[in-house]
């Protein structure tokens, strides 16, 4: 019995073999003339009618192998750069493999001249809305992470708070190779991936899940950084390290491994540093800079599994802590009042905080029709923070007293406070110390079910998302508050004390139902409906305990992390007794909404345009429960609101299009904005609540043109940009000219609108791609509406007045580019102009801008030399150390060793002469803004750099290990691409290094020290 189970067993194992089989194509690839091996050239297996089946890149040795999924006919296709294209035709039979032995490949001088230019002048392609990025026409430091690709790219900006935009619009997301990262996390991908794996960059809109499986744009969309990895290198194992030391204590370490495979990978990243790099997302400059002073550690993982057309599923987790410790100072003048217009700050924000974050995606099709997805994820953090400020409100400029002297300053304030006529400049004077503990967890789940009817087009889509959330916050205040336009009864200036502690525990809730139907109509047009529901709870509640008659309450604290609880301890006695606890300034809120949106859609689809129509209808109705100052209020609200969308996209062709979009949206005033109260739980600060507020209507429209010339290389892209808001919420503002406290209500007000253009033009000036061009320029216009009070004695003298703002902004770079020496010179401008209508004195027009050199030059043994050097100019700001001129410039060196120099040491320098500073400039319809912060942005660090990798063959390693390459470059994916690895590819080996921008601050973190005021 046992041999025949035995038996039957080894049958059905060899029967599952020989069904699993695959047949096999295998050859040996040389090079016609010089007999050798041809590593890297593309092999691609075609259907007869030219389809793409699978591919592969031959090894070192020149050998290739390629499964063959089913029997039939195919064509082998080899390319290589420098080398005519070679066709095969086999047949796959009875599941056979097939040996073809030698194929020798001639070379062809013409395609080689052809190709080395198309590779070094195609910086960017255009086709229809993606825009396309060589990765290896930007030239980047060694070791340098994709971040320092993307600020290279033409029309992508890097903000001061991290935000990237790309043509103006905000990067949500990254991919790489098309499969998600990180769930969305754009920063850490920025932060971790190498450049030196990257060909291409795509930047492109995506649409929602729900649009993508209904076919219905839904008006949501993703800003996509996708990075495509260089062939040959996303099968095998990936490895990079970069550790490095700096002067001012600066250290960084950076550790990458990767594991990919044909179905699945698996990337896992580590970071720490103390030079602003957060490496987990954030602020950061080129080299790191930013404000304040940052220590950071990220730990990530990051999975994907994906069967073609079956399933796919993402997997991620991140962890990071921060230590921040940020020193500020601020000049600001208002242009709401003349009663404390202008105010000086400085303060000291210190903080510490971790957070856990997990995420996941399963998308499962069962059938060619359905498609089911799952989207969990899970968020916990805690944060400490420390921060003590000191502020000072004027009537006048406070520099008219003596420009060079710092209006904070004890000495100067006693001057100002004391002598005539001076005494009426300085109206009051707060000191705040503050420290605040917090725990925040919240779990988000998204299932849909898409299902096609028919083949016509017709299918069903069911959604639905469920969140929660819970916060618990507890902070501590201690504030003095001296008021030198009225007297105490002892003849001197009035003392005002607001010592508090609060306890804030938040949870909320919300889950939501939608469905979506579509009809076919006809060959090219579907109608849509669309249905959602949503219900949402939110309980806040504050528990406020007033120790304002202890005058010394929170003095001495000791500034240090996780001390909350020790500090806090000694107060808790006080905490529990009826005596403190203050139920006029605690509240209670509790809030329920339910929405419903029904939505009507019409889209039209054919070879050269899509136009889609919708209009939606949102009911809602909301309910508020709220206790505060010993009032009590059970309100609702019903509202209903109707809004049109358009979106209509032209494509002259592949390169060239034309895209329409139009949207409007209504927003409801806050519920709580809308209550008859009057807060003046701040004695500086009372707001008054407005029950006639209506709801606010936002119209936006964009125009946007792409085009790409094939026969110059060059690529043009224009938009324009427009948003106008009917009765949007503006505060008027009614100050006490002997406190300088001001009292603030919410009004509708009309009259605010933005335009916004670019144009953005690339171009190749020689036929060889050896000089570059690109220009960007930026036009944006404001106005601003606001409520002025001139008159602070009369209320009803609160007037609207307009603030308008002009912006223009130009980019120009011009580059130089062979094999071994890159030379850019570059430069921006940007000049504002600032015109108040009723208080034209304080207008003002300033410029920025900036210009400079960033020079790379490589040697064939392995050294790299780089610099930078920028003049960053400021002109016509109020505040007379604001007008600089900061010569900043920067330089590397860098060594690579080892067979295939996977090891490089780079020394970099940064702000060599020690110019940089932290300052910037903002505006808005109330007034303007101009801040210092601290930071370390000169130091020099040297960079230990080695890169692993196990897939390929040498070349594959080559180009791992180097730089972007120039002529050369990198073989290209199926079909077709640049090629490279062959003859002619100087590039890959070579490290490159581009280096410049802005330098990095850093700091150790921690609090650190005593007192400040």
């Amino acid at each position: 019995m046992k041999q025949r189970l035995f038996a039957f067993a080894s049958l059905l194992l060899v029967c599952y073999g020989a069904m699993a089989q695959n047949s096999v194509v295998s050859g040996t690839i040389y090079d016609k003339e010089t007999k050798e091996p041809l590593m890297q050239t593309t092999v691609q297996l075609l259907k007869t009618d030219s389809t793409y089946v699978t591919g592969a890149a031959s090894a070192e040795d020149g050998t290739f192998k390629i499964t063959v999924p089913e029997d039939g006919k195919y064509i082998l296709r080899l390319t290589n750069i420098g080398y005519s294209n070679v066709y095969r035709n086999i047949t796959m039979a009875e599941g056979k493999d097939i040996a073809l032995g030698k194929i020798n490949m001639a070379t062809d001088a013409v395609m080689l001249k052809e190709v080395v230019a198309k590779g070094m002048a195609q910086k960017l392609v255009v086709k229809e809305d993606t825009f396309i990025y060589n990765a290896a026409a930007y030239r980047t430091p060694e070791g340098s992470v994709v971040e320092e690709l993307v600020k290279r790219l033409p029309g992508a900006q890097v903000g001061e708070d991290g935000k990237i935009t790309i043509n103006g619009k905000q990067v949500t997301r990254i991919k790489v190779d098309g499969k998600e990262f990180m769930n969305g996390d754009s920063q850490t991908a920025l932060k971790n991936l190498p450049t030196s794996i990257i060909e291409k960059v795509r930047a492109y809109d995506e649409k929602s899940d729900m649009a993508r499986m209904t076919g219905v744009d839904d008006g949501e969309e993703n800003m996509i950084l996708d990075f495509g990895i260089k062939p040959g290198m996303n099968k095998g194992f990936l490895g990079n390290a970069d550790l490095a030391a700096g002067t001012h204590d600066r250290y960084a370490g950076r550790v990458m491994a990767g594991i990919m495979k044909d179905n699945d990978r698996l990337m896992i990243m580590g970071n720490a540093n103390n030079t602003n790099d957060r490496g987990f997302g954030g602020r950061g400059g080129r080299g790191g800079a930013g404000n304040g002073l940052q220590a950071n550690k990220m730990v990530g993982i990051n999975y994907n599994y994906e069967i073609p057309k079956k399933i796919i599923f993402d997997l991620n987790g991140r962890w990071n802590h921060g230590d921040g410790d940020n020193s500020t100072t601020t000049a600001s003048e208002s242009y709401i009042s003349k009663v404390g217009a202008f105010s000086n700050s400085r303060s000291v924000t210190q903080n510490r905080n971790n957070n856990f974050n997990f995420a996941g995606r399963l998308e499962w099709h069962p059938d060619t029709m359905t498609t089911i997805q799952l989207r969990p994820s899970y968020t916990f953090s805690n944060n400490d923070s420390h921060s003590q400020r000191l502020n000072a409100s004027f009537s006048k400029d406070p520099y008219s007293y003596d420009e060079n002297v710092d209006p904070l300053d004890s000495e100067v304030m006693r001057k100002i406070s004391a002598q005539n006529p001076l005494d009426s400049l300085l109206v009051n004077r707060n000191n705040n110390l503050s420290l605040s503990h917090g725990d925040n967890s919240q779990f988000n789940v998204m299932a849909t079910v898409s299902r096609k009817l028919s083949n016509r087009g017709n299918s069903i889509t069911v959604q639905g998302r469920y969140q929660k959330s819970k916060n618990e916050n507890e902070s501590l205040s201690v504030s003095e508050t001296d008021l030198y336009r009225i007297k105490n009864i002892d003849g001197a200036d009035s003392v005002y004390w607001k010592n508090r502690y609060n306890t804030a525990p938040t949870n909320n809730s919300s889950f939501q139902i939608s469905a979506s139907y579509t009809e076919r109509l006809s060959q090219y047009s579907f109608l849509v409906f669309r249905y959602m529901y949503q219900h949402s709870d939110r309980d806040n509640s504050r528990d406020t305990y007033d120790f304002s008659d202890f005058t010394s309450f929170g003095r001495g604290i000791t500034p240090r992390y996780n001390g909350f609880d020790d500090f806090i301890g000694g107060y808790k006695p006080l905490t529990t007794s009826s005596a403190y606890y203050n139920k006029e300034l605690s509240r209670s809120t509790k809030y329920k909404n339910d929405t419903q949106e029904m939505e009507l859609t019409w889209r039209r689809t054919t070879n050269a345009y899509n136009l889609n129509l919708g209009v939606l209808y949102q009911p809602q109705t909301q309910h508020l429960v709220y206790d505060y100052l010993n009032q009590h209020f059970d309100t609702a609200r019903s509202v209903s609101n109707i809004t049109p969308t358009l979106d209509f996209n032209y494509k002259f062709n592949r390169r060239k299009s034309l895209r329409l979009n139009y949207r409007a949206r209504t927003s409801q005033p806050s519920m709580e904005d809308m209550l008859p109260i009057v807060d003046d739980s701040d004695p500086m600060n009372i707001r008054e609540g407005n029950p006639g507020l209506k709801p606010s209507f936002t119209q936006s429209a964009q125009l946007r043109y792409n085009n790409y010339i094939q026969s110059h290389f060059s690529s043009v892209m224009a938009f324009v940009n427009y948003s106008n808001t009917r009765n949007s919420v503006s505060n008027k503002v009614y100050y006490d000219p002997l406190t300088g406290a001001q009292k603030s209500r919410p009004e509708n007000i009309n009259g605010n609108w933005n335009i916004m253009s670019a144009l953005m033009y690339n171009a190749a000036i020689d036929t060889m791609g050896v000089w570059n061009f690109n220009s960007f320029a930026n036009l944006r216009y404001s106005n601003n509406v606001s409520y002025v009070n001139l008159d602070p004695a009369n209320k009803s003298e609160a007037v609207k007045n307009f603030n308008r703002s002009t912006s223009l902004s130009e980019n120009l770079g011009f580059s130089y580019r062979n094999g071994w020496l890159e030379v850019e010179l570059n430069g921006n401008v940007n000049y504002t102009i600032n015109k108040n209508k009723l208080q034209p004195d304080r207008n003002r027009n300033t410029w920025d801008f900036q210009y400079g050199t960033d020079i790379t030059a490589t040697a064939p043994w392995g050294t790299a030399l780089s610099t930078s050097a920028h003049m960053s100019s400021r002109r016509n700001y109020a505040q007379k150390d604001a007008n600089t001129d900061e010569f900043i410039w920067n330089a590397q060196i860098s060594q690579s060793f080892l067979q295939g120099r996977p090891l490089t040491v780079s020394l970099q320098f940064y702000d060599i002469l020690h110019t940089k500073s932290s300052f910037t400039n903002s505006s808005s319809a109330t007034g303007i803004t101009n801040s210092w912060s601290n930071g370390i942005n000169s130091y020099a660090m040297l960079h230990v750099i080695y890169r692993f990798n196990a897939f390929g063959g040498k070349n594959a390693r080559r180009g791992a290990f180097g730089g972007p390459g120039g002529p050369g470059g990198m073989p290209g994916p199926p079909p077709g691409g640049f090629g490279g690895g062959g003859r002619g590819g100087r590039g890959g080996g070579m490290p490159g290094g581009g280096f410049g921008g802005g330098m990095p601050g850093g700091g150790r973190g921690g609090f650190g020290g005593g007192r400040m005021f």
